[in-house]
């Protein structure tokens, strides 16, 4: 599953904050968490633009958040759900 996220300043101009990170948590409650320039799982697409490919491996309720600290500081937070397959 990609998830994404895009970091923009006051007036909506794409910006690389001074550090982005990502938190996922699977469906048993058990936290990961991805730096950018650390973890080669959290990519930079482009100037503000940053994904991960979770690989959600569970069924249940999957919730992940970007957030990034120092210039730029924001949080964007999601979830998606893994269902059970019937084969």
């Amino acid at each position: 599953m990609r998830c994404s996220a895009v970091f923009t300043n006051s007036s909506g101009t794409a910006i690389d904050p001074t550090a982005v990170l990502f938190k996922v948590t699977n469906p048993a409650g058990t936290p990961t968490t991805y730096t950018y320039g650390e973890d080669d799982e959290l990519v930079k697409d482009s100037v503000g633009n940053y994904h991960v490919d979770v690989d959600a491996n569970a069924a249940g309720v999957w919730r992940y958040r970007f957030y990034s600290t120092g210039t730029g500081q924001a949080a964007e937070e999601g979830m998606f759900i893994v269902e059970e397959s019937a084969f």
